[in-house]
């Protein structure tokens, strides 16, 4: 979409460049920002002329900028030992887009969105990935990304917070993993995504997004029964009801996916 109200452009060389006007706004890969029209924005910052680095290995795990495009995050060569990689792809999957988007869409712009249909929201909350925000003061703080997200489009990111990158520890990415989805239309938004997570230790992560408003994470020491996930699922908070699915529906199908996640899980 041609946004008719932009008047200005910037393309920031350093941090100190980064303090927005009022009427500015950040750009990255822009799918979402030209997706519609913005009246009460008339300048762009472009965040891909700082040149981050898209993807950072280390043994720590992974660091992954802000503006690495969904495209290059898939592309990373599969790392030794990392069993949660395939993970990756299948979360870029359930994103409702092409692959030609993938080449600009950017794994921070679809967490700063926060839609509860956010697939690299889902990606984050299952491998425990944080995020490193740097805020308008100069300094830096940390919070896990699951906890950024607030509800279906809302986010404790603060008026001129940037989100530098995507933290992701070893210790998840060498866990197996899971997914499964639905929509009410065979291309449609994702109604409900569930993950699993299960690490080296035995201790077991599922978590439900799209259904939910905000990820909803739940922890177990082991493996759970399936009469045990299928109550903690059904009493999970946040089911709502929107065009693309009611709350009812959200709630079973949920814990129909939380007994496939288990089972594959378990199977393995």
């Amino acid at each position: 979409m041609d946004l008719n109200t932009i008047t200005r452009y910037r393309r920031p060389r350093t941090r100190d460049e980064l303090v927005l006007a009022p009427d500015e706004a950040l750009l990255a890969g822009g799918t979402w920002l030209f997706s519609e029209p913005q009246p009460t924005t008339s300048g762009l910052v472009d965040l891909t002329a700082l040149g981050w680095p898209a993807l950072e290995v280390s043994e720590h795990g992974l660091r992954i900028a802000a503006t690495c495009t969904i495209a290059d995050l898939v592309a990373l060569p599969q790392q030794p030992g990392w069993s949660a990689q395939p993970l990756f792809r299948a979360c870029a999957d359930a994103l409702l887009m092409s692959f030609k988007i993938w080449g600009l869409a950017t794994v921070g712009g679809n967490i700063c969105r926060s839609f509860a249909a956010g697939s690299m929201v889902t990606l984050a909350a299952t491998l425990d990935a944080e995020a490193e925000i740097w805020c308008p003061d100069g300094t830096d703080r940390r919070a896990a990304v699951a906890g950024l997200i607030t509800g279906n489009g809302t986010n404790t990111l603060a008026p001129g917070e940037v989100l530098r990158a995507i933290e992701i520890p070893r210790r998840t990415l060498v866990s197996r993993t899971a997914l499964r989805k639905i929509a009410l239309a065979t291309l449609g938004r994702s109604g409900a995504v569930l993950t699993g997570r299960l690490d080296p230790d035995g201790a077991a992560l599922f978590v439900i997004t799209a259904a939910t408003l905000r990820p909803v994470l739940l922890r177990y020491p082991e493996l759970p029964d399936a009469a045990t996930l299928r109550t903690a699922v059904a009493a999970a908070p946040g089911y709502y009801t929107d065009p693309l699915g009611a709350a009812d529906w959200r709630r079973q199908v949920s814990q129909v996916l939380a007994d496939e996640v288990r089972a594959e899980l378990a199977a393995r």
